[in-house]
């Protein structure tokens, strides 16, 4: 069912590095984004693939790991990422992707997950040297760095407690995730106050 997909689909930090992820293999994924939809049809998202043990390294050195988790530097080598997806924006095309990014990240995620797989978005980025590595153009404006893997950690969905949103890892490296209740988020119309027109 897609709501079990869903919630086997977290952010994993944690890999078993020696278990590859083909190049056919990203590429199934990313035709789950090419396929699915785009605001104005433009499709200006690009990406770039590594499955190269040596490019990953370099890659990885690029990369912040879990902000809230201040103590931790990131996975250590044998629990790193098998694979990245480099998702860019060709400026040629359109300077504006709207939405586009989310829903592309999400649907590769959903196909890596489908196949026992699972990934990160990393937002951190050293751009400048990442651009420099991949010998990319400024053409291109580079968005998120997708980590991925066969994931060797568990992640455990939790309830909001006093407000405090952050994840974090128990004395057995089982990772946290905070969500906020459905009736939380969900607004009774009732209480919403109508906007007014101004004539």
């Amino acid at each position: 069912m897609l709501k079990d997909l869903i919630l086997k689909n977290r952010s994993y930090r944690r890999f078993y590095q020696s278990e590859r992820i083909s190049k056919s293999q990203l590429r199934e994924w990313i035709d789950l984004a090419r396929n699915s939809a785009s605001a104005r049809n433009a499709q200006s998202l690009k990406y770039v693939l590594s499955t190269d043990e040596s490019l990953n390294t370099q890659i990885f050195d690029q990369l912040a790991w879990a902000g809230y988790l201040s103590y931790w530097s990131g996975p250590e080598e044998g629990e790193r990422p098998s694979a990245y997806i480099i998702l860019l924006n060709d400026t040629l095309i359109s300077g504006n992707y709207f939405c586009d990014d989310g829903i592309a990240l999400q649907s590769i995620l959903l196909g890596a997950t489908e196949a026992g797989f699972g990934g990160c978005i990393i937002h951190s980025v050293n751009r400048n040297k990442l651009r420099d590595l991949l010998n990319l153009s400024e053409q291109y404006e580079i968005l998120y760095v997708l980590a991925l893997g066969k994931p060797k950690e568990t992640v455990i969905i939790d309830e909001v407690k006093e407000g405090d949103i952050k994840y974090w890892r128990d004395e057995n490296q089982v990772h946290h995730v905070p969500k906020r209740a459905l009736d939380e988020i969900i607004l009774d119309s009732k209480l919403v106050s109508p906007t007014k027109l101004e004539l």
